[in-house]
């Protein structure tokens, strides 16, 4: 079941579309040249999470790639269309089973805005939001963890300061080099990647952040790479290290070297869908974890509203 809303001038909720049936031009240029940018939130028990960061972090992407796109109070509109549709889908599968009528609050669903540069000539950029049900892969690696590789993506950490073309920190369509890095992972015997710069540091996930946490004493730091690195910004990340922070925990933003991830009391993969999944292995190599670190940050990334 999914559901798709078109931002249209025309219709200021938004347009709903059918999203089995053929919608998009075949010239539009999110098609041709994956031209374009998206954010992806998580929805769960009536409310999207995290809704003013995505929005903010979708901005700042149009920024970067020199993209006209919506205002927030339209995608917005969208948004509510596309939610209250998917609910009343879930109402009637839900009536037509026997289980009352009412979703479950408990399941949950993915909310995409994708924009794009709309078809060459146009003049004018295409725009639509999505929800569909989560995959239920990100809820099994949240309690059995993942084992990574370690994959060098071809630039060193201070590429984003030279080279601002490459777009690096903006979270764009352009996912190719992302998707064949988990299937290499998947072909080497792992779940996931974490991705290095040539000169060895740390760098981020294809579709998530990296923490690690370490323990002196009474005293529980959490650490992240430092966004110099050009790496996307984190919104699971930013709203978790504001509580940790509230919670008493210490914080560090890198720059992080690989030995700091085996040498960490524990390493997880954080995204706005999956949520927090523990690392287990890194290059075939097992790395310390901890259930009691893994269950009270779990506990504040599910009070991130």
């Amino acid at each position: 079941m999914t559901v798709l809303v078109f931002i249209d001038p025309s219709v200021p909720a938004g347009r709903v579309a059918d999203a089995s049936a053929p919608q998009l031009s075949v010239l539009d240029q999110g098609a041709t040249r994956g031209d374009g940018i998206f954010e992806s939130a998580l929805y769960k028990g009536g409310s999207v999470r995290k809704l003013d960061m995505h929005l903010a972090r979708l901005q700042s992407s149009a920024q970067l790639s020199d993209l006209d796109i919506p205002g927030e109070d339209v995608w917005r509109a969208a948004v509510a269309t596309a939610i209250a549709e998917y609910d009343g889908e879930a109402r009637r599968v839900d009536a037509g089973t026997g289980t009352g009528g009412q979703p479950d609050t408990d399941v949950e669903a993915v909310v995409k805005l994708i924009a794009t540069r709309g078809p060459e000539g146009a003049g004018h950029g295409t725009s639509w939001v999505t929800v569909s049900p989560a995959p239920a892969l990100g809820r099994e690696q949240r309690e059995t963890g993942v084992r990574v590789l370690l994959l060098d993506r071809g630039y060193d950490s201070t590429v984003a300061e030279r080279a601002p073309w490459l777009l690096m920190g903006a979270k764009t369509l352009s996912y190719a080099v992302n998707m064949a890095a988990l299937r290499h992972a998947r072909k080497n015997d792992a779940d996931d990647v974490i991705f290095t710069s040539s000169d060895g540091r740390v760098l981020e996930g294809p579709t998530s952040t990296v923490l690690l946490a370490t323990r002196e004493g009474n005293e529980k730091r959490l650490i992240t790479p430092t966004l110099r690195t050009g790496i996307l910004p984190g919104t699971t990340q930013g709203a978790l290290f504001g509580l940790a922070e509230e919670a008493g925990w210490k914080l560090g933003y890198g720059p992080v070297v690989p030995q700091d991830l085996l040498d960490a009391d524990a390493v997880w993969l954080v995204s706005s869908v999956r949520l927090l999944a523990p690392v287990t292995a890194i290059d075939g190599q097992p790395i310390a974890t901890d259930a009691e670190l893994t269950a009270e940050l779990s506990r504040l990334i599910d009070a991130i509203e």
